[in-house]
């Protein structure tokens, strides 16, 4: 579905029904597209009131270019799911995964982390 493309789209939706689009770092893999963002972001707010989201394929700015799918996302807490995430968002983007994860580290927010489970 998003084979050869570096960045999704990924738009939550507010309480009113508007949606808030936000390109970000994503990997398939077991049926699933899996992302990581600060576990204080406001696309982590709307996923608890809602678990209605999007996906279309992007460039590093949020400038769509491919079409939107409709999906069910989840922050997931599991060590195995967060686990595999991890492992498959290093297969995808190595060194710069390892990079932003080491300034992550040591600036403290490694370990605020959110994890999302996207289903098409």
């Amino acid at each position: 579905m998003l084979e050869g493309e570096s960045y999704v789209s990924l738009a939550t939706f507010r309480r009113d029904g508007r949606a808030v689009a936000t390109p970000v770092w994503f990997a398939e893999g077991d049926g699933a597209v899996w992302v990581f963002t600060a576990g204080d972001s406001g696309k982590v707010k709307r996923l608890r009131n809602s678990p209605r989201a999007r996906l279309a394929a992007c460039d590093a700015r949020g400038k769509v270019h491919g079409p939107w799918h409709e999906a069910q996302a989840r922050i997931v807490s599991a060590p195995d799911a967060i686990a595999r995430a991890n492992e498959l968002l290093l297969a995808k983007y190595g060194w710069q995964v390892r990079l932003l994860d080491l300034f992550s580290r040591l600036s403290g927010r490694y370990s605020r982390r959110a994890y999302l489970e996207i289903r098409v």
